[in-house]
């Protein structure tokens, strides 16, 4: 049921079908891979399309990257992913739960929300490392990249750590 007291989004071409499958590519664990412990077992919570724990793998690392369910499962020694950004607020309560370290892939403004400022507040073990660049991901519908899609992302992502003891609670990526 539509709510009468906000605007409604306009019909795109007969709907407005929401995606969330975007890939990661893999430069976004090239830079950041001296910060990644080579001697923790990775989870790769989030499979996608598979290739980012193929792409961990690439880079030395020891990871666990199977298609089981992120909320019913506890992995591997650290989690190093990508979520579904629409599913933030319950992979992130689920992650304090867990309270393993990880790096995980989340839209800069993430930082602002309720959700994170409840779980983190006060938390010292909560860094961030800031890419030099916007990653742009591969965007998935159904599993086939669309043929209108632009690698071009139009928002910023952070590197959100926990328990990783860098050496500054914000890093700045060269």
């Amino acid at each position: 049921m539509a709510d009468k007291g906000r605007p409604q989004p306009a019909n795109r071409g007969g709907g407005f079908k929401k995606h969330d499958d975007y890939m990661t590519p893999k430069y976004a664990w090239e830079n950041i891979q001296q910060f990644i412990p080579k001697d923790k077992v990775i989870w790769e919570a989030f499979y996608g399309d598979g290739d980012s724990g193929k792409y961990l793998k690439e880079l030395g690392f020891n990871v666990i990257h199977d298609e089981v369910d992120f909320f019913e499962n506890d992995l591997g020694d650290i989690i190093v992913s990508n979520p579904p950004f629409s599913k933030s607020k319950e992979v992130m309560k689920r992650i304090k739960e867990l309270d393993k370290p990880f790096i995980l892939i989340l839209p800069s403004q993430k930082i602002n929300t309720s959700y994170m400022r409840e779980y983190f507040k006060g938390d010292k073990k909560l860094q961030i490392i800031i890419p030099r660049k916007r990653i742009h991901f591969l965007k998935l519908v159904d599993g086939v990249v669309p043929d209108d899609w632009k690698s071009a992302c139009a928002f910023d992502c952070f590197y959100y750590c926990y328990n990783m003891n860098l050496p500054n609670d914000i890093t700045w990526l060269e």
